[in-house]
């Protein structure tokens, strides 16, 4: 194979490769004889059907999964031979132009290669190591919270006070204009809860049911009705119903109602101090990587970058930037074609930490940990209902299990450099690591 590596940029590479022809067509009829022995078609003995069907139905499809390897194949042996690192994947095209020698496919791959970061000697990092445990009020925390999960709503013919649930509704006037025309807005919020905006939260303790009020409104300027945003309007509120909350006692029912058979309260305690340790592992190692992170960008700040990557990783903070406002139920406007350019500096910081990342696992010879990875597989699985099956949906996915290695190479690398570095710890309480 004839490979030629030519410099386009300070970090960008085009490699020239050729294929013989003849081995594309070796392999493709190879497949196809498979496939004749194997495949039914309707209307065909199994083994019999003619080599024209199997080349009109599946040739395109085996030629392109053929070709598809071989290029792979032929780059990834390609960029061994020439000692090449790259930062990430690589777009393969066709030749074009007259060039091309008889008999050869010739193809062209453009890529990145991870920029030269001199001498890393992690030990002048100054990193922060957070250190916490579960306490047994955070335990007890935990308890009150599932009570609170769990508790009803009883009517009550009293006044509003806090931890109530109240039902209300609202109309406005804005101006000359009654919002909303006929009728009113209904909502309820839990008072103490500032689900509600704060001048209407704060009006209703001391309220009953059939009491109304008015009160003035400072309205946000991106408030979702818009003949109210930004404007400052009286609001009439009229209470509908006042509940009280009817908390459930931690008895042995309530225990098993969490999958805790025997509704003993020391084993509710142990099972809920687990949930919090591996919840308080995940807090603390996110500081941690956070922390390294930022040593590692104040320090090679100034590396220049894979353009392709950064961009690449900024589309990407787009796509999860407006996953997330459509889980939340917020319907943004058209996402503009330049909108990665607004993440370009936050994706500059992501892909150097990554790289760095990877580098100094490179040159320390840093191997995946499998126990680790089994542990780390552990620890996701168990906070399902069946742990069994998320074990095997990961190991059936090659995807999953590549995110899942990416995340605990990261994590293993993330601790050498911090116990290498120049590192102080400092303690938490749970509830603040966990923040």
């Amino acid at each position: 194979m004839q490979v030629s590596v030519e410099t386009v940029g300070n970090l960008e590479r085009r490699m020239t490769f050729r294929l013989p022809a003849e081995q594309v067509d070796s392999q493709v009829g190879g497949r196809l004889r498979e496939l004749s022995r194997t495949v039914r078609i309707k209307g065909f003995r199994p083994g019999k059907v003619p080599t024209k069907v199997i080349e009109q139905r599946f040739g395109e499809q085996v030629r392109a999964e053929v070709l598809d390897g071989l290029l792979r194949e032929s780059f990834d042996s390609a960029v061994r031979e020439n000692e090449l690192r790259l930062a990430g994947a690589p777009r393969i095209e066709p030749q074009e132009g007259d060039d091309k020698a008889d008999g050869e496919l010739a193809y062209v791959a453009t890529f990145e290669v991870v920029p030269e970061f001199g001498d890393i000697d992690v030990s002048k990092l100054q990193v922060t190591r957070h250190v916490a445990e579960v306490g047994e009020d955070d335990i007890d925390r935990m308890i009150e919270n599932l009570r609170q999960q769990r508790r009803t709503w009883k009517v009550v013919e009293r006044a509003a006070k806090d931890g109530d649930l109240v039902e209300i509704e609202t109309w406005s006037q804005a101006g000359d204009e009654r919002v909303p025309a006929e009728g009113a807005d209904k909502g309820r919020t839990v008072l103490g809860s500032g689900q509600m905006l704060p001048a209407v939260e704060s009006a209703l303790p001391g309220m009953s049911a059939g009491d109304e009020k008015v009160v003035d409104v400072d309205f946000p300027a991106d408030w979702r009705v818009q003949s109210l945003a930004g404007k400052s309007v009286k609001v009439t509120v009229t209470v509908r119903k006042v509940s009280e909350p009817d908390m459930p006692e931690a008895d042995e029912a309530f225990i098993r109602s969490f999958g805790i058979k025997s509704g003993d309260l020391g084993e509710f305690r142990g099972e809920i101090r687990s949930n919090l340790e591996r919840e308080l592992k995940g807090a603390l190692m996110n500081r941690l990587r956070r922390s390294v992170g930022e040593q590692i960008i104040a320090t090679w700040g100034n590396v220049e970058m894979p353009a392709r990557m950064v961009e690449a990783e900024a589309r990407a903070m787009v796509e999860q930037a407006n996953e997330q406002a459509r889980r939340q139920g917020r319907k943004g406007a058209e996402i503009p074609a330049d909108a990665w350019t607004n993440f370009k500096d936050a994706a500059s910081k992501r892909v150097l930490v990554a790289l760095l990342v990877g580098e100094v696992a490179r040159r320390n010879d840093l191997r995946l940990d499998q126990a680790r990875l089994e542990e780390t597989l552990g620890l996701i699985a168990s906070t399902y209902e069946d742990p069994e099956q998320v074990v095997e949906l990961y190991r059936n996915d090659a995807r999953l299990m590549a995110g899942l290695r990416n995340r605990v190479m990261e994590e293993q690398v993330t601790d050498w450099i911090a116990e290498r570095a120049t590192h102080t710890d400092e303690s938490l309480s749970f509830q603040d690591a966990i923040r």
